[in-house]
């Protein structure tokens, strides 16, 4: 079975590298509050800048919750992550689906491109996910847009 990737674009009136460094030094405040998956609240999401890097989040008590990691680090053109969060919403290192975002020049700015992809590897659970990811990824990234608009 395979299940179509959710594509999303947004435009954002700043250049490229500054919408890429925006995406990934700043995910803390931009990311929505209460979307998070560790024990305690999560207090900060990070990309360690570097192929192999971690993605994860930081929460209140310092703890540490694994989202993913970083599958290729191109500034200021791409951002391959890849998504380890499972059908429960608990990080698994055995999963891997593909999360990558483009940053293209255009006329007054950047336009970014999500694409998840590779759902199917959600196994029984990839419709359901699918459904939910689909639901949620335009509002993640019209919210990263309109904060990096303004910052």
């Amino acid at each position: 079975m395979t299940i179509a990737p959710i594509r999303k674009t947004v435009s954002v009136s700043a250049a490229p590298g500054r919408v890429f460094e925006l995406f990934t030094t700043q995910m803390g405040a931009w990311w929505p509050k209460g979307m998070t998956i560790g024990a305690s609240p999560a207090v900060e999401v990070l990309i360690e800048p570097r192929a192999g890097g971690r993605w994860f989040e930081r929460a209140e008590d310092q703890a540490e919750t694994n989202w993913g990691k970083v599958l290729d680090w191109d500034p200021p053109r791409r951002l391959l992550l890849a998504w380890q969060i499972d059908a429960s919403w608990a990080f698994d290192p055995s999963l891997e689906t593909e999360l990558e975002l483009t940053f293209a020049a255009e006329a007054g700015g950047t336009l970014v491109t999500l694409e998840h992809r590779h759902l199917e590897r959600f196994g029984d659970s990839a419709a359901k996910m699918a459904e939910m990811l689909r639901g949620g990824w335009p509002g993640i990234i019209d919210g990263f847009a309109a904060y990096a608009s303004k910052t």
